[in-house]
C-alpha cells in the first residue's frame, strides 16, 4: 500500500546524498484521500464478501457430512478444496485484495461444482443450480468482466457435459433420491437465500439513501429559492422578489384600473446606532423595525429589505394620493416609538419617498429611482417625514448630475478663481486682513454662486481638494502682499466640516504654508458651529495641532447655530464673526440690537474680538461702534474683490 501523505505543517524530509553533500527531499508517495460515500461502499461491499464466504463454507461442509456419513469419498476432494480456497478468498479479503478474493472465490466454486456435476449425476446434478447463484453473487460484488467470463466458462461446462453424455464419452447415470439429495439443496439454497437477502437488504439501504438524499436536496433547494428571494438578516423579500410582486400587482392594477404605490423608506439615525452601539446592536434594530412595518401594513402589502437601513413598501390596489398619505403617516408614526435594544430606548424615525404606477412610471426601475429621490427630499426637508415624487425633483436630480459632472471638470483644469473681502478696524478704519471666498464662473452656465456649489462639493467629497487648493492659493496671496510690506495682514480662509471629518486640514494648513513661506499667526481659519459642537476627540487633536502651528481661529456666522459657550474656551477661538443677518436689519430691528449687544458684550468678556458680516451703510457702520463692535466687513467698504483691485485697498 502506498503511504499516506505528510503532515503539511511538519518539518520537511531530507536525505543525504553523500555524493554530492546537499540534501534533497524525500519523494514519499501518498494515496489520494477516499470520499466517505466511496469509502463506505468499499466497507459494505468488504462485509457482504465475508458474509458470503462463510455461507459458502456453511454449506460446504453440510455438503460434505452426508458424504462422510455414507463413506462416499469421491465428493471429499472437490469439496475440500474449494473449503481451502475459500481460506485463501477470506485472506485475500484481509489484505485488502476484493477484486482478486471475488474472482478466486467465483471461479473456485465454479470449479468445485463442475467436478461434482462430472462425478454424480451431470445435468441432472444438484449442484447445477449453484451456478445461477454464483452469477448474482459476481453481479453483485464483480466486475463486468468478470460476469461474462464466468458466464461463458458456466455455458461452456454446461455443454461438454452435454456432448459427453451425448456422444458417449462420459455417461453420467441418475442417482436415486438420498439423504445426500436433500442436504445439497438444502445448503444451495441457503447460500441462494443468504446472497438474495444480502442483496435486497443492500436495495432497500439504497433506496432509503437515495429517498434521504432526494429530501435533503430539496431542502437544499427550498433553501437556496427563499436565500435568493428574501433577506437573510430580516427575513424580509428582497429586491428581486419585490420587483415580481410589483410586477404582479401593476398587471392587476391595469386590468382593474387601480393604483400601485412604492414607498422608498430609510431609517434617519441607523448611523449612530452603528457607530455607538456596534454593528450586531445595528441588526438587532433592523430586524425589529422589520417586524413593526410588517404588523403597519396589510398581509397583501409587500415589506422588502433593499440593504443597509432602507426598505421598500409596495401597497397594490390604492386608492388616490391621500389614501398613500395615510399610510406614509401611519408608518412615520409607527416608526418613531422606541426601540428596546440591548435594554436601551433607541428612537429611529425614518424618511419615505413615494411613487405612483401607473402615473410615475410603469417600470419597476424608474419607479425605484424615482421614489429614492423623493425620499433625500424627505431628509432635506427635515426628515421623519415623506415626500411624493414630482417632476421638478427630476429637474433637480438632471441639473444636480450636470454641476457636479462640472464641478469635477472645474477642479481638474482649476477654472476657480479667489476673491477678497477686506476687513476694517471699525476704530481706527485701518484694514486689518481679508477674507479669502472662492468664486466660480462656467463657460456655458456663467457665475454659479458658491452657495449652489458648496453644499454639492461637500456632499460629493469633491470640498476636500477644493478646499486644499483654496488654501494654497490664500497663503500664497497673502505671502505676495506680506513681501510687498503688508506683514500685519491677516487672511481668513473658510474650512468645511468635511474636510475635518474625511480628510486632514493640520496636513493640508502644514503644507500651503510651508509651500508659500506664510507665517502661521497670519493665517486665520474660519469654523462653523455645527463642526465644533461635535467636541469629538479627533476633533480636537485635529484643533490642538492647529494651534500649535501657531494658527488662529474664528466662528463664523454666530449667532445662527448652537450659540455655546463651552467651545470658545476649549478651541481657543479669536474672534467671532456676527452673522450678516443681525447686521443688515440692525438700525430697524430692536431685537437684533438686543442680540448683537449681547454677542459684543459676551465676546468682550471672553477676551474676543467680533467682525460684524453684511455691513452695508454708514448707519450700520456708526451703531455696531456703539454697540462695541471691533471689525467689520461688506459692501459698505467693497464686496469680494480679485487680489489685483484688492491692492488698492491695501496702497489706500
Amino acid at each position: 500500500m502506498a503511504q499516506r501523505c505528510p503532515d503539511p505543517s511538519a518539518p520537511a524530509q531530507y536525505s543525504d546524498a553523500t555524493t554530492s553533500k546537499r540534501f534533497e527531499p524525500v519523494n514519499v508517495p501518498c494515496e489520494q484521500p477516499i470520499p466517505p460515500g466511496q469509502r463506505a461502499s468499499r466497507v459494505l461491499r468488504d462485509r457482504r464478501l465475508v458474509q458470503a464466504i462463510w455461507a459458502a463454507c456453511i454449506a460446504i461442509v453440510a455438503s460434505a457430512i452426508p458424504d462422510v456419513w455414507s463413506k462416499n469419498w469421491r465428493n471429499l476432494p472437490p469439496l475440500f478444496i474449494g473449503l481451502a480456497a475459500m481460506a485463501v478468498v477470506l485472506t485475500l479479503v484481509r489484505a485488502d485484495r476484493r477484486a482478486a478474493a471475488v474472482a478466486l472465490m467465483v471461479t473456485s466454486l465454479m470449479g468445485m461444482v463442475g467436478l461434482l456435476m462430472w462425478q454424480n449425476g451431470g445435468l441432472r446434478d444438484t449442484s447445477l443450480i449453484t451456478f445461477p447463484c454464483l452469477l448474482v453473487f459476481t453481479a453483485m460484488l464483480g466486475t463486468r468482466w468478470l460476469y461474462f467470463v464466468l458466464f461463458s466458462t458456466m455455458m461452456a461446462v454446461v455443454a461438454a457435459v452435454l456432448i459427453a453424455n451425448l456422444e458417449g464419452w462420459h455417461v453420467n447415470r441418475v442417482p436415486p433420491l438420498s439423504v445426500n439429495t436433500f442436504v445439497d439443496i438444502v445448503a444451495v439454497m441457503f447460500v441462494t437465500s443468504v446472497i438474495a437477502w444480502l442483496m435486497a437488504s443492500d436495495m432497500h439501504t439504497a433506496l432509503d439513501a437515495v429517498h434521504a438524499q432526494n429530501a435533503e436536496m430539496a431542502a437544499a433547494q427550498q433553501r437556496m429559492e427563499i436565500m435568493a428571494t428574501h433577506d437573510a438578516l430580516t427575513g424580509l423579500p428582497n429586491r428581486s422578489l419585490a420587483r415580481d410582486r410589483f410586477d404582479q400587482a401593476a398587471a392587476a392594477a391595469h386590468r382593474s384600473q387601480h393604483n400601485v404605490a412604492m414607498l422608498y423608506l430609510d431609517l434617519d439615525n441607523f448611523k449612530n446606532v452603528n457607530d455607538t452601539l456596534g454593528h450586531s446592536s445595528g441588526d438587532t434594530l433592523l430586524k425589529q423595525v422589520s417586524e413593526r412595518l410588517s404588523a403597519l401594513l396589510r398581509t397583501a402589502d409587500t415589506v422588502a429589505r433593499l440593504g443597509g437601513d432602507e426598505f421598500l413598501l409596495l401597497v397594490p390596489e390604492v386608492g388616490d394620493a391621500s389614501a398613500v398619505a395615510e399610510i406614509a403617516n401611519k408608518v412615520v408614526n409607527g416608526l418613531m416609538a422606541p426601540f428596546d435594544v440591548m435594554g436601551m430606548e433607541i428612537f429611529a424615525g425614518c424618511s419615505l419617498g413615494i411613487t405612483m404606477f401607473p402615473a410615475d412610471g410603469t417600470d419597476f426601475d424608474s419607479l425605484l429611482k424615482k421614489a429614492d429621490i423623493a425620499m433625500y427630499r424627505a431628509k432635506e426637508s427635515g426628515r421623519n417625514g415623506f415626500r411624493f415624487w414630482d417632476g421638478e425633483m427630476n429637474a433637480s436630480v438632471v441639473e444636480h448630475v450636470e454641476l457636479l459632472s462640472a464641478l469635477r471638470a472645474a477642479l481638474a483644469h482649476r477654472d476657480f478663481t479667489l476673491s477678497y473681502q477686506p476687513q476694517f478696524d471699525l476704530r481706527t478704519g485701518r484694514l486689518v486682513g481679508a477674507e479669502a471666498l472662492i468664486r466660480w464662473t462656467h463657460a456655458e452656465m456663467g457665475y454659479i454662486s458658491p452657495a449652489r456649489f458648496i453644499p454639492l462639493a461637500e456632499r460629493s467629497g469633491l470640498i476636500i481638494p477644493i478646499g486644499d487648493w483654496v488654501l494654497q492659493e490664500a497663503c500664497m496671496q497673502a505671502q505676495r502682499w506680506r513681501a510687498a510690506g503688508w506683514t500685519d495682514l491677516t487672511i481668513s480662509v473658510n474650512v468645511s466640516p468635511v474636510q475635518f471629518k474625511r480628510g486632514s486640514v493640520e496636513t493640508s494648513v502644514a503644507q500651503a504654508l510651508a509651500d508659500s513661506g506664510l507665517p502661521s499667526t497670519n493665517l486665520e481659519l474660519e469654523l462653523t458651529e455645527s463642526l465644533l459642537i461635535q467636541d469629538s476627540l479627533a476633533l480636537a487633536e485635529s484643533l490642538a495641532s492647529l494651534r500649535r502651528m501657531g494658527v488662529r481661529f474664528a466662528i463664523d456666522d454666530f449667532g445662527t447655530g448652537y450659540s455655546n459657550l463651552a467651545y470658545l474656551k476649549r478651541f481657543e477661538v479669536e474672534r467671532l464673526k456676527i452673522d450678516q443677518t443681525f447686521v443688515r436689519r440692525l438700525t430697524d430691528d430692536v431685537q437684533d440690537q438686543a442680540i448683537v449687544r449681547a454677542i459684543v458684550q459676551m465676546a468682550s468678556s471672553l477676551n474676543l474680538f467680533t467682525v460684524a458680516e453684511g455691513v452695508e451703510d454708514a448707519a450700520t457702520l456708526a451703531l455696531l461702534g456703539d454697540l462695541g463692535c471691533q471689525q467689520g466687513q461688506g459692501f459698505h467698504w467693497s464686496p469680494a474683490v480679485p487680489a489685483v483691485e484688492f491692492e488698492k485697498f491695501l496702497k489706500a
